[in-house]
């Protein structure tokens, strides 16, 4: 069988950026952040988003100290993980064979993830070169180095084959940049019926303009929150037709929640989600389409 080429083989590159692209770099480079270390410390699985599913409120009623804080640890990385298996399981069917494009990949978490479900190839993209050799060095340590690789580039233009993905997905990461710069470039790497997935926070369109919430929750991440309705109108100019789509919103709100009682990872953003969910002005999506 003839597989696409393998886009490693492209010569890296620092990736072109604009002013505010350094400093998002800069920002990931910096980051040290316990709620994204601490969480990836149990098992190596770094993740860079949030959770879904019910959480175990019971961890908080440990009276050991740090018994406490190692379960209330283990429980919101078991929610975040939960995500992240949500969206692998929308990417598929894929074969060993296949590859897959992580864009905006963090540390990595996403194309391990995606890998050991489907055996498939896998490539990431970030544009903070910490975080890339931070992955690479955990995709050596686990002996996957072979099949998932990760990359110091621009995920709005990476130089990879046209049309080499059978799958690729964002996770919480499409706030960082324009939506119809982004679909199109996943539009030219997909093969023609290839899958995209994003899960996302966007604002509600029925709400009006971004909330109070909503703009804090962007000054805090330094990023550009987009209204629901544009997902759909930039997936439709750039050829990704949506195939399902569900709202997650609740299903987030426990790990809010859990995580709002964790003071030893509580970064102060957490009041803000909360209340954005709850009233509505904020809502957590996973959008899956198809590129024809």
């Amino acid at each position: 069988m003839t597989t696409a080429p393998v886009a490693r083989t492209v010569p890296a590159a620092v990736p072109a950026q604009s002013t505010y692209q350094n400093r998002v770099a800069e920002y990931w480079n910096a980051e040290e952040n316990p709620v994204n270390l601490e969480l990836g410390k149990l098992d190596d699985l770094y993740h860079h988003h949030y959770g879904i599913g019910a959480a175990d409120r019971t961890v908080l009623d440990d009276p050991d100290p740090d018994r406490r804080r190692d379960r209330v640890t283990a429980e919101l990385h078991r929610l975040e993980h939960a995500q992240a298996e949500l969206l692998a399981a929308h990417l598929g069917p894929l074969s060993p064979a296949d590859r897959v494009f992580d864009a905006g990949c963090g540390r990595g978490g996403g194309s391990v993830t995606a890998h050991l479900r489907y055996g498939c190839h896998a490539d990431g993209v970030t544009i903070s070169a910490k975080q890339a050799d931070f992955a690479n060095e955990q995709a050596r340590a686990r002996g996957i180095d072979g099949k998932v690789r990760y990359h110091h580039r621009n995920m709005l233009d990476t130089g990879f084959t046209t049309g080499a993905y059978a799958a690729s997905w964002n996770n919480e990461s499409t706030m960082y940049v324009e939506l119809d710069l982004l679909f199109a470039e996943h539009a030219r790497l997909l093969r023609r019926g290839g899958r995209y997935v994003t899960i996302t926070g966007c604002y509600n369109n029925t709400y009006g303009q971004a909330s109070r919430e909503v703009s804090l929750i962007n000054a805090h991440y330094i990023c550009d929150i987009h209204p629901r309705s544009e997902y759909f109108k930039a997936m439709a100019r750039n050829r990704l037709v949506p195939v399902h789509v569900e709202d997650l919103t609740e299903a987030t709100i426990p790990y809010w929640e859990l995580r709002k009682e964790a003071d030893h990872l509580v970064t102060g953003i957490e009041d803000a989600f909360l209340d954005a969910y709850r009233n509505g002005s904020f809502q957590y999506l996973l959008i899956v389409a198809d590129r024809v």
